[in-house]
């Protein structure tokens, strides 16, 4: 028995890759399909714009999108956008709420920063040192990215042991900002507190939700609408890249916990 075999209770296509510090360690399904990635787009944003913060080409409080928001506001769903425009539900810093249009906000400030295209930048900063070569990057920095799950585990690779950010911008990008905000989890309801990072998602305490119960507190990563998800438990020392041919549904909500799960009784430890 393998952990991976629960993929099969999602009655449909279904793939996954473990990786523990020394890389691969199981695989099951067409990990080479190139497949939407959505939501998960966000995460490469936020690491392409801590790399720019990084090297000083923009910084953390700068201003950025409505009034009195910064980029750290914006890279953690708490300016006060709306989902998809420029409206805002309330002032910055009052409530986490989840918005696209925020992160390619985001993504268009480091952009004035860099002096370049950001798409370019994830490419040439991210994806090259990376060995990503089917990361296909276009339209959206918050949903537009498409690549193999070989690709997104190079990348929950990263996380595991940095090599592109240093120690503290590492450190910057996975830990909770604005930790008290409560808001609503797309596709799981209310959630207080719900944490987020930098263009990533950290678990918390967040129930019901996507990760396994036995993943730690610290787990971070994110899914996307299309079907594909990842997530690095660093307590555990173990990432889980999965990829699935529907869009997010209750299948996804039933069986990616127990998923998560049975590959930490299986590889943790």
């Amino acid at each position: 028995m393998s952990s991976l075999d629960v993929l099969e209770e999602f009655g449909f296509e279904a793939a996954a890759i473990v990786l523990g510090p020394e890389g691969e360690r199981a695989r099951r399904g067409d990990v080479d399909l190139v497949r939407p990635w959505r939501s998960v787009t966000k995460t490469f944003t936020g690491c392409g714009a801590t790399l720019a913060i990084q090297e000083g080409h923009v910084d953390l409080e700068d201003a950025a999108g409505p009034p009195g928001a910064t980029l750290r506001h914006l890279l953690s769903h708490a300016s006060g956008y709306f989902y998809e425009s420029a409206n805002t539900l309330q002032a910055p810093g009052l409530r986490r709420h989840y918005s696209n249009f925020g992160i390619d906000e985001a993504a268009r400030h480091v952009e004035r920063g860099i002096g370049g295209d950001f798409g370019d930048w994830v490419q040439e900063r991210i994806a090259q040192p990376l060995g990503m070569t089917g990361l296909e990057w276009s339209g959206s920095a918050s949903v537009g990215a498409h690549g193999p799950l070989t690709d997104l585990a190079l990348f929950a690779a990263e996380l595991l042991r940095p090599t592109l950010l240093e120690a503290r911008w590492s450190a910057e990008m996975t830990c909770v900002q604005f930790p008290e905000l409560v808001g609503i989890m797309p596709g799981f309801g209310k959630q207080s507190p719900n944490p987020f990072g930098l263009g990533i998602e950290v678990r918390g305490t967040k129930s019901p939700h996507w990760t396994g119960g036995d993943n730690s507190p610290a787990t971070v990563g994110h899914f996307g609408m299309r079907g594909t998800a990842f997530w690095v438990d660093p307590e555990a020392d173990l990432a889980l890249v999965i990829g699935t041919s529907h869009d997010f549904c209750d299948a996804h909500r039933e069986v990616m916990p127990r998923l998560a799960d049975a590959v930490l009784a299986e590889h943790a430890g």
